[in-house]
C-alpha cells in the first residue's frame, strides 16, 4: 500500500474521478436545463375538468404545468374541504387556464378530489394571441368578411384566414418601423441640425424657409405612409372567430390578434414535431410580448452578440499592446512587477464595481462631456451621457482586460529569444519583428485571451444594469438609418433577460420555462462564440507553426 502511494497512482485517480464528475454535473445540468426548456414548446394535450367543489360545480380547460402532493393536515389547516378524504396526501394539478379577462389567474392551483371527470376532447382550440396570453376553447364559428363560413371549411378557413392576419400584422410592423420610421428620425435630425444653427448663431430666415420646406416634404410623405398603415391595419380586423370558453360563454376573437391557432389534441406526432420546430424558430427570431413572459428573444440575442463583439473589438488591441509592452519593452524593475501585481488583482475586483465605475467614468463624465462638446443642441436629453451599448463594451473590456494581457504575456514567453535574435540578426528592426514574427506567433495566445474573456463578459449581467441593458429596448443598435450603428443606444441581454422574467415577472409560472429556455440560448450563444474563436485559434497556430522551428 505505501509503495502504491509512492507511485501517485492514488493521485491519478482521484484527479481523474474529480474530473468525472465535474463533467457529469455539467452535463446533467446542462441536460436539465435543455429539457425544461425546450420541453416547454412541445404542443400539450389540454384537458377539461369538470369539478364539483361543495356547492359549486364548474369546468376547467387548460394545460398541466405542474403536479405535487400535498400533506392533508395542511390542507386542513387552511380549511379546505377534502369531501371525506381520508389518506394521508392528496394530488394537487397546476393548471394553466388561459383566458386572463374573463379569469382570475393565468394559473390556478386543483386537488384531485375536486374533479369528478378529467378528459381531452378532440375539436379543442388553443389561440395564441398578440396579447392577453392563450385562450382555450372550442370553435363555433368562423366570420369572414361579415360572413359565416360554413361548417366543414371552418378549420381550413380560419387556418388562412390567421395565416392572412399575421402577415398584414407583419406588413403594418414593417411599414411603421421601416419608412415611418425613417422619416421620424429623419424630422429629429432637422430639428436637431436647426437647433444647432440657433446655438452659433448662425440660422438665417433662408435656413428657415428651407428646413419647413424639409418638414413639409416628410409630412407629405409621412400622410402617405400613414394611409398605407391604416389600411392594412383595417383589413386585419376584418375577420373574427367565435369561441366557447370553459364559462359556456361565446366570445368573439378577432383575428388581428391571433399570432396562431392549434387543436392539440388533434394532432399526430408529425404535426406536432412541426409545430414544435416553429414554435422554437419563433421563440429565437420574435419580440418579447407581455412583459417577456410570452414571444421571442431576439433582440436579447442580438444586443449579447453585437455588445461581446464590440468589446472584443476594443479590449483585444489594448490587452495585446499592454502585454507587448510589459514584456518587450519594459525594464525588469519594481515598478514592472507593482504593475502586474495590478494587472492580477484587477482579475479578482467584483463585476459591479467596475460597473460602478462605468457608470461614473464612461456614462457621466466622458459622456457628458461629449454631449456637451458635440451634441448640444440635444441638451439637456443626453445623447452618451447616459448608459448605452458603448459604455457596456467599454467596461466590460477593462473587466476581461486582465485576462488578455495575461494570456498575451504568457503566449510571448513561450517564443524562444534566438527567433528575436535571428530576426534582428538580418537587419530587422525591433518594431518589425515584433510586428512580423512575434505578433504572429503568440496569435493563438492571444485567441486564447480573446475566448476567457468572450466566455466572462457573455455571462456578466450586474455591470451591464447599470451601464446600457434594458428590460425592453424600442430599437436595436443597428439598423437602416444614417449613420446605421447606434453606440450610443440602450440594448437588451440575455442574462438580464433571465433575471427580469425570472424574478420581476408578473406572472411567475408562465414565467418559469422560459428562464430556462433563455438559459439554455445563452449557453448555447456562448459556446457558438467559443467555438468560433477556437477554430480561428486552431487556425493561426497550424499557419505559424512553421516559425516555431
Amino acid at each position: 500500500m505505501k509503495q502504491w502511494f509512492k507511485s501517485g497512482s492514488p493521485w491519478i485517480w482521484m484527479t481523474g474521478g474529480a474530473v468525472s464528475i465535474s463533467l457529469i454535473s455539467v452535463i446533467g445540468l446542462l441536460a436539465m436545463i435543455a429539457g425544461r426548456g425546450l420541453g416547454f414548446f412541445w404542443p400539450s394535450e389540454v384537458t377539461q375538468f369538470e369539478m364539483h367543489r361543495g356547492d359549486v360545480k364548474e369546468t376547467v380547460i387548460g394545460e398541466i404545468y405542474d403536479r405535487e402532493m400535498v400533506p392533508v393536515e395542511r390542507l386542513k389547516a387552511a380549511n379546505v374541504d377534502l369531501h371525506g378524504f381520508t389518506g394521508e396526501e392528496v394530488e394537487r394539478l397546476l393548471i394553466k387556464t388561459g383566458n386572463r379577462e374573463y379569469v382570475d389567474l393565468d394559473f390556478r392551483w386543483i386537488l384531485a378530489t375536486d374533479i369528478i371527470e378529467q378528459s381531452t376532447p378532440s375539436q379543442l382550440a388553443v389561440f395564441e394571441r398578440s396579447k392577453n396570453g392563450n385562450f382555450y376553447g372550442y370553435i363555433e364559428s368562423v366570420v369572414k368578411d361579415g360572413k359565416v363560413v360554413a361548417e366543414a371549411q371552418k378549420l381550413i378557413e380560419l387556418e388562412q384566414l390567421v395565416e392572412r392576419a399575421v402577415e398584414l400584422n407583419e406588413s403594418a410592423l414593417d411599414l411603421q418601423n421601416g419608412p415611418i420610421g425613417h422619416i421620424n428620425y429623419d424630422l429629429e435630425r432637422l430639428r436637431l441640425k436647426e437647433k444647432a444653427l440657433d446655438l452659433k448663431g448662425e440660422l438665417t430666415h433662408e435656413k428657415v424657409a428651407e428646413f419647413e420646406a424639409q418638414r413639409k416634404d416628410y409630412r407629405e410623405q409621412y400622410l402617405v405612409l400613414e394611409k398605407e398603415l391604416f389600411k392594412f391595419r383595417d383589413a386585419a380586423k376584418r375577420d373574427q372567430v367565435i369561441v366557447k370558453d370553459m364559462r359556456g360563454e361565446l366570445v368573439t376573437i378577432p383575428l388581428y390578434q391571433v399570432l396562431d391557432v392549434t387543436l392539440p389534441n388533434d394532432m399526430g406526432l408529425m404535426a406536432k414535431l412541426g409545430h414544435y420546430f416553429k414554435q422554437i424558430g419563433k421563440f429565437v427570431s420574435d419580440d418579447p410580448r407581455e412583459a417577456n413572459t410570452e414571444g421571442g428573444v431576439f433582440p436579447a440575442i442580438f444586443g449579447t452578440v453585437f455588445m461581446v463583439m464590440l468589446m472584443a473589438v476594443i479590449v483585444t488591441p489594448f490587452g495585446v499592446i499592454a502585454a507587448i509592452y510589459l514584456h518587450e519593452y519594459a525594464a525588469k524593475n519594481s515598478i514592472t512587477k507593482m504593475i502586474r501585481i495590478a494587472v492580477i488583482n484587477l482579475a479578482g475586483v467584483p463585476s459591479i464595481v467596475y460597473g460602478v465605475f462605468g457608470l461614473g467614468f464612461f456614462v457621466y463624465m466622458l459622456g457628458g462631456s461629449i454631449d456637451q462638446l458635440f451634441y448640444p443642441e440635444a441638451l439637456p436629453g443626453p445623447t452618451f451621457g447616459t448608459p448605452g451599448v458603448i459604455w457596456s463594451a467599454l467596461t466590460l473590456a477593462i473587466l476581461t482586460l486582465p485576462v488578455v494581457i495575461v494570456s498575451t504575456e504568457e503566449g510571448l514567453s513561450r517564443i524562444p529569444s534566438s527567433v528575436r535574435q535571428g530576426s534582428l540578426a538580418l537587419g530587422a528592426t525591433k518594431a518589425e519583428t515584433i510586428w512580423r514574427i512575434i505578433v504572429p506567433m503568440a496569435s493563438p495566445a492571444i485567441m486564447t485571451g480573446l475566448i476567457l474573456a468572450v466566455a466572462r463578459a457573455a455571462g456578466e449581467v450586474a455591470p451591464l444594469m447599470l451601464v446600457g441593458v434594458v428590460k425592453m429596448a424600442p430599437t436595436l443598435p443597428v439598423d437602416m438609418n444614417f449613420p446605421f450603428v447606434h453606440l450610443d443606444r440602450k440594448f437588451m441581454h440575455l442574462g438580464f433577460h433571465i433575471y427580469d422574467v425570472g424574478f420581476q415577472s408578473p406572472n411567475v409560472e408562465a414565467a418559469r420555462p422560459l428562464v430556462y429556455a433563455t438559459a439554455f440560448l445563452l449557453v448555447a450563444v456562448i459556446v457558438a462564440l467559443n467555438i468560433t474563436a477556437i477554430g480561428i485559434r486552431n487556425h493561426l497556430r497550424e499557419k505559424f507553426r512553421s516559425l516555431e522551428h
